[in-house]
This record gives structure tokens, C-alpha cells and sequence, in this order.
């Protein structure tokens, strides 16, 4: 006999505001307690001194992480100027000083050669793995790190606000895998100065942002209340950026079954003028219901990801 999975099939994304010195694992475990969620999970570490928008998978939004993990994202965060810390950020141990304040003027012209495709050493301190181990392990341990640069994509780059001379808020849209202390570094040493990341907040990730967040502290209030569910945002929100094709049920049917549906021309050609360049992925619905994440192939739209919504 099937063990009964412990909590409730409660499916859906919470777009959490992350509070400050809380680690991403402990938030995805305080969503699920409240929403007594058999399944939970997240799209994208931030750090525990980091704020913002976390998206938090519950149930069979599960499934979409994975797309999820290749959105763009958003950050506003600020640079102290004068010293250099091991971790790149106001926790690490402080490892260079330096008088050199950049002006407002020379951190605006040294911006556009980190816009684009380029190249980014990851911090020691990070969750990359090196030889099985972590790197942050590793680097708390005393080790030296080395690890290697790795292609990453910065789409725009921007100064807000220089508050003072010790300090600067810019704004980052990125690709995945692109760190924020790490540009930090970078650009700290491209001006000649010291420099540590002293604030970070994420603005957006994919359709996840600031508009849609709600705090821990919300949801607390609202436990026990229609309201609670009612903060969920439906399954296929990570997926607004894929084709969706509504399918009868006869064909709903089929995708469930794992067994793909063929297309009639027109509904090929429409979903090629909706496809971004060098995606195959669908998503399927039948009554307003997400019922798979298909790929399409040959005039034919396989299930990779069957959804049990109903």
C-alpha cells in the first residue's frame, strides 16, 4: 500500500519578501509549514543578508523550478567604498583598505565594459561545489578556493544614487549564474579602489517582482484564512514567458497519459511565431487548467511535465 504523503496537495507560488539575515532553505521551510504543503522548494538561492523576491514552489509548481532557475533577474544593491573583504560583502573579514572614493562620473564610465556576455570569477564564498565539497565550506575552513571564470550575462547596469562619497546604489538585470559581490570585486578593482558589497536586494525574478511579494510577516497573519490561499499565484506564473495552447479534454486527456497530441498546421505555425530562439517548450491548457509542459517536435506536442491541478 502507497504511503500517504504527509501535508496537503497545495500547488501554486508564493512570491516571498525575503527578510533580511534569513537564509532561502529556512524561508521555503516556513511556506511550507504554514501552507501544510506536501512539497516546496525554490527558484534561486539568495543569501541570508540579502532582501527581496524569493519564489517559493509549492506542490506541483515544483515541477517549473528547473525553468524557473533560467530566468532573468534583478537586483538593487550598494557598495561601500574603502575596504575589500574576503567574502566581498560586510560579513567577511576586512582584507585591503584604500582612501580612493570613486566619483559618481568614473563608476558610470567604467559600467559598460561588465554589460553583455563576459566572463566572472564565482566568489570562494558561494554554494559551488569543489571537489564534492562547497565552496563557502572550504573558504570558512581556512582553504584557499580557486575557482574558474565562468560565462555569464549582464543585460543592463546602472547608478541610482550616490547617497555619499563612501557609498553607491546601482541596479543589475542579469542571466542566471551572474554573482553580485563578485561584479562588485570586479569593479572595485577596475576603479583602483576597495570596495564591499553593504546592501542587496532582489527586485525581480522572471514575472516574480517587488508588486507581487508578500512578507513572511503577511503570511503568518493570514494563517488559517481563506486569504492564505488566495496569496498563491497560479502554477504556470513561472512559465509567462512560454506559448500556452489550449487542447480539448480528449487531448488533456492524452498528455496525462504521458502520450503525445498531434497539431494541426495552423497551431504549429502560430506556436513557432511565439517560441523564443532555441526553445521547444509549450505549456498545454484545458479549461484554464495547466494540464503539461510539453516540448514541441515534428508537428507534435510531447508532455515533459504532467500537472495534477484538478
Amino acid at each position: 500500500m502507497a504511503r500517504r504523503k504527509k501535508g496537503e496537495a497545495v500547488s501554486g507560488w508564493v512570491c516571498l519578501d525575503k527578510p533580511y539575515d534569513f537564509g532561502s532553505t529556512q524561508a521555503v521551510g516556513k511556506v511550507r509549514w504554514l501552507y501544510n504543503a506536501q512539497k516546496a522548494g525554490h527558484a534561486g538561492t539568495l543569501d541570508p543578508l540579502a532582501t527581496g523576491v524569493l519564489p517559493i514552489a509549492l506542490g506541483e509548481a515544483t515541477k517549473t523550478v528547473s525553468y524557473m532557475m533560467e530566468a532573468d533577474k534583478a537586483y538593487r544593491f550598494t557598495i561601500a567604498w574603502g575596504t575589500a573583504t574576503a567574502s566581498f560583502d560586510r560579513e567577511g573579514a576586512v582584507t585591503a583598505t584604500s582612501d580612493v572614493r570613486p566619483t559618481r562620473e568614473a563608476v558610470e564610465a567604467a559600467l559598460p565594459a561588465f554589460v553583455g556576455e563576459t566572463l566572472q570569477v564565482p566568489p570562494a564564498f558561494s554554494a559551488i561545489k569543489v571537489d564534492g565539497e562547497r565552496a563557502y565550506d572550504l573558504a570558512r575552513a581556512g582553504q584557499e578556493v580557486e575557482l574558474k571564470a565562468r560565462p555569464v550575462r549582464i543585460d543592463s547596469l546602472k547608478v541610482l544614487d550616490q547617497p555619499d562619497a563612501d557609498h553607491i546604489e546601482l541596479e543589475m538585470v542579469c542571466g542566471k549564474g551572474t554573482y553580485v559581490r563578485a561584479l562588485v570585486r570586479d569593479l572595485a578593482e577596475a576603479l583602483g579602489a576597495c570596495g564591499h558589497l553593504s546592501a542587496l536586494r532582489r527586485t525581480r525574478v522572471g514575472a516574480f517582482d517587488e508588486t507581487r511579494a508578500i512578507t513572511l510577516e503577511n503570511l503568518e497573519e493570514m494563517r488559517h484564512k481563506p486569504a492564505l490561499l488566495e496569496a498563491l499565484l497560479p502554477v504556470e506564473t513561472a512559465l509567462d514567458d512560454i506559448p500556452v495552447l489550449a487542447v480539448t479534454d480528449e487531448d488533456a486527456f492524452k498528455l496525462k497519459q504521458g502520450r503525445p497530441i498531434v497539431l494541426v498546421p495552423r497551431q504549429v505555425d502560430m506556436l513557432k511565431s511565439q517560441l523564443r530562439v532555441g526553445s521547444r517548450s509549450v505549456s498545454a491548457m484545458a479549461g484554464g487548467v495547466m494540464v503539461a509542459l510539453c516540448e514541441m517536435r515534428a508537428g507534435r506536442l510531447e508532455p515533459a511535465r504532467v500537472f495534477h491541478l484538478d
